[in-house]
C-alpha cells in the first residue's frame, strides 16, 4: 500500500509533460483564432477591393463626354481588374446615367452592365436630388465565398455603390441618342 502511495505522490509532483498537455489543450483555439483573422483579413481586403472599383467605373464614365460600346467594354475592364487577385467572375458591375429633373424625379437615361448587373435598385438620396442635374451610379457586388468558414457563413454578398457628378458635361452612350439630361 505504501509503494502504491509513494507512486501516486510521485506521479503528482512529476511536471514532465505538462506543457505538452497545456499545447494540446490551448492549439485547437489557437488554430481557430488564426484561421479567423485570415478570414477577416481576407474578406476586408476583397470588401475595400469592392469599393475601389465602384469609385473607379464612377470616376472613369464622370469623366467622359461621349462612350462607344468598346470605351464601355474598356472602362468596365479597367475597373474588373482593380478586383485582382481575386476572381473577376465573381464581380458584378452596373453603371447608370441618372437624369433629375425640375421636380426633383429621377431617370435613368442609360444603363450598362458586366456579369448580369448588381440588381440593385437605384434610390438617390435626397441631399443628391439636385434639380435640373445629371448623376453617375456606379454599383459593384461581389459574391465571396470564405475559404475556411465558407460552411459556416456561406456565399457572402459585398457591395457597395457611388455617386459622382459628371465632370464637363453627362456622358452619351449608344443606348442613348442624346447626352443624359438633355
Amino acid at each position: 500500500m505504501m509503494r502504491a502511495a509513494a507512486r501516486m505522490i510521485r506521479f503528482a509532483r512529476d511536471r514532465r509533460g505538462v506543457s505538452a498537455l497545456e499545447f494540446a489543450l490551448v492549439a485547437p483555439m489557437m488554430i481557430t483564432l488564426y484561421f479567423g483573422c485570415v478570414e477577416v483579413s481576407d474578406g476586408v481586403a476583397v470588401d475595400r477591393k469592392v469599393s475601389l472599383t465602384s469609385a473607379t467605373l464612377a470616376n472613369l464614365v464622370a469623366q467622359s463626354t461621349a462612350i462607344s460600346s468598346t470605351d464601355m467594354s474598356n472602362i468596365l475592364d479597367a475597373s474588373s481588374a482593380i478586383i485582382m487577385p481575386y476572381s473577376s467572375s465573381n464581380l458584378k458591375m452596373t453603371v447608370s446615367c441618372l437624369s433629375i429633373d425640375g421636380n426633383k424625379t429621377v431617370t435613368t437615361k442609360w444603363q450598362a452592365t458586366r456579369n448580369g448587373g448588381t440588381g440593385a435598385s437605384i434610390s438617390v438620396p435626397a441631399d443628391l436630388k439636385v434639380a435640373n442635374t445629371q448623376l453617375i451610379l456606379a454599383q459593384v457586388s461581389y459574391a465571396y465565398r470564405p475559404v475556411v468558414g465558407h460552411t459556416i457563413t456561406g456565399t457572402l454578398t459585398l457591395s457597395d455603390q457611388m455617386y459622382m457628378m459628371p465632370r464637363i458635361s453627362a456622358p452619351t452612350y449608344p443606348t442613348s441618342s442624346t447626352k443624359c439630361g438633355s
